[in-house]
C-alpha cells in the first residue's frame, strides 16, 4: 500500500525521498524491521492475551527431560508470525504482481488450517486436533491453486535464449553476453533448476517423453503432481521439526534468507545473466516477502527459544513450511529444498523410517522394534540426554552448512 502511495506522491509531486520506494532492497529493509517490530512490541501483548485467556500447551509425558514443565506455555502462537509477514508485505510489496498474490493465499491458507487444527485441541480439548486427512486435503488444495496459476497464468513467465528462427509468437530481445550476442525470449514453461548440472534446467513437461508423440498432453499433471509433493511434505516436515524450543523457528529463518537471496538473483537481469541462472520476470518482488518472513521468524524466536514463552503451534509450523515450499516452486529452485530443507526431511523421513519398521517388524515378529529411541530425531538425541538446547544450537549450525552449500549450487555445476 506504501509502495502506490510514495509512488503516487514521486510521480505527481515530486517529493524528496519518494522514489526510494521504487527500490526492492529498501523495501525489503523496511519490510524486515516493521516485521521485527510487529512480532517482537505486539506479540509481547498478544502472548499476553492468550495467557490471559489460558491457552496453553496440553504436553502427553513421553518421558523427555524439561517436558512436563512446559505443561500450560501459551500457545497458537504462529498467529504472531502469520501477522509479522502480512502487515509488512500488504505496506510495502506490489499487491498486483502474481508471486506475491500467492504468498500471501499461501500464508493465509495453511495458517487457517493451523489455527483449526489447534483450535480443537486447545478449546475443544481434542488432543488429536484436526484429522490428518483433513490437512493433507487443505494442502493439496492448496498445491492445486498454485500448481494450475503457475501452468496457467500469463504473467509467470521465464527468459530463456532461443536461436533464430524462434518458435515462440511471442517477443525476441537482444543482448550481449560477453562478446556474443544472444537473444531471448519470455515464455511460459515447467522448466526448473537442477543443481550440480551443468545445463542444469530440467522440464517437467518431458518427464513423460518416452510415451512418444503427444507426451505434452500430460506436462500438466507432471508438474502438479511435483507440486503436491513438494508443499505436503515440507509442510509436515516443519510441522514435525516443531518439536522443541527455537527448532523451526531459527531453521526457518535460516531458510528464508537463502530463499530472499535466490529470489533478487533470479529477479535481476544482471546477476542472473552474469551468474548464468534462470531469469525470473518480476520475481524480484518476492524479496520484500521473504524480508518479512525472516523477521517474523527472527521476531517470534525472540519468545520461541529456550525457555519458550510461547508456541507456535501448527497455526506457525504448517504455514512456514507451505510457505518455504511455495517459494521456491515460485522461484523455480524447489529441486534445491532437500539439500536446503535438509532437517526438514531428515525429521520427516526419520518419523516415516520409524512407523514403517515398527509395523513391519510388528507384523514379522509380533512385537515392534524401533530404528530410533524416539520419533522425530531430535527427540533421539533428548533421549541420548543431550539438553533441548544444545540439540537446536547444533541443528541451527547444520542448516548454515547446507543453506552454504545451496548458495555453492549457484556457479558448481
Amino acid at each position: 500500500m506504501l509502495y502506490y502511495l510514495f509512488s503516487y506522491l514521486d510521480r505527481n509531486f515530486n517529493i524528496p525521498g519518494a522514489g526510494v520506494f521504487q527500490y526492492i532492497t529498501f523495501r525489503m529493509g523496511l519490510a524486515v524491521i516493521t516485521s521485527l517490530i510487529v512480532t517482537t512490541v505486539y506479540g509481547r501483548r498478544l502472548i499476553d492475551y492468550i495467557r490471559f485467556k489460558q491457552v496453553g500447551e496440553t504436553v502427553r509425558n513421553l518421558g523427555l527431560e524439561g517436558q512436563m514443565q512446559k505443561q500450560g506455555t501459551p500457545t497458537m502462537g504462529g498467529i504472531i508470525i502469520l501477522l509479522g509477514i502480512l502487515i509488512p508485505t500488504l505496506l510495502f510489496a506490489k499487491l498486483d504482481n502474481v508471486y506475491v498474490i500467492l504468498m500471501l493465499v499461501t500464508t493465509v491458507w495453511l495458517g487457517a488450517i493451523g489455527f483449526l487444527d489447534d483450535y480443537i485441541k486447545v478449546f475443544k480439548k481434542n488432543k488429536e486436533g484436526l484429522a490428518g486427512r483433513f490437512k493433507i486435503i487443505g494442502q493439496v488444495g492448496l498445491a492445486l491453486i498454485v500448481g494450475y496459476t503457475m501452468y496457467f497464468n500469463s504473467n509467470i513467465i521465464i527468459r530463456q535464449e532461443v536461436k533464430l528462427p524462434v518458435k515462440y509468437d511471442v517477443p525476441v530481445g537482444f543482448h550481449m553476453k560477453g562478446n556474443t550476442p544472444v537473444y531471448t525470449q519470455d515464455i511460459k514453461s515447467t522448466k526448473t533448476t537442477v543443481p550440480f548440472y551443468k545445463n542444469n534446467e530440467f522440464d517437467y513437461g518431458k518427464v513423460l517423453k518416452f510415451l512418444g508423440k503427444g507426451y505434452e498432453r500430460y506436462a500438466l499433471i507432471v508438474f502438479l503432481a511435483f507440486v503436491i509433493f513438494i508443499i505436503t511434505f515440507i509442510s509436515n516436515g516443519a510441522n514435525i521439526t516443531d518439536g522443541i524450543d527455537g527448532l523451526a523457528t531459527g531453521t526457518s529463518a535460516i531458510i528464508g534468507i537463502t530463499l530472499a537471496v535466490f529470489a533478487y538473483v533470479s529477479g535481476n537481469t544482471v546477476i542472473a545473466d552474469y551468474l548464468n541462472i534462470m531469469y525470473i520476470p518480476n520475481s524480484g518482488e518476492l524479496v520484500i516477502f521473504a524480508g518479512a518472513f525472516v523477521g517474523a521468524c527472527v521476531g517470534f524466536l525472540w519468545y520461541n527459544s529456550y525457555p519458550a514463552q510461547v508456541f507456535m503451534g501448527d497455526t506457525g509450523s504448517l504455514a512456514i513450511g507451505g510457505i518455504i515450499a511455495v517459494f521456491a516452486i515460485m522461484i523455480r529452485k524447489e529441486l534445491l529444498l532437500p539439500i536446503l530443507c535438509g532437517v526438514f526431511v531428515v525429521e520427516n523421513c526419520s518419523v516415516i523410517i520409524q512407523v514403517a519398521w515398527f509395523k513391519y517388524t510388528k507384523r514379522k515378529y509380533g512385537e515392534g522394534r524401533r530404528v530410533f529411541l524416539m520419533a522425530p530425531l531430535h527427540h533421539h538425541y533428548q533421549k541420548k540426554g543431550f539438553h533441548e538446547a544444545k540439540i537446536v544450537t547444533r541443528f541451527w549450525i547444520i542448516c548454515i552448512m547446507l543453506a552454504i552449500v545451496t548458495f555453492i549450487t549457484l556457479k558448481t555445476r
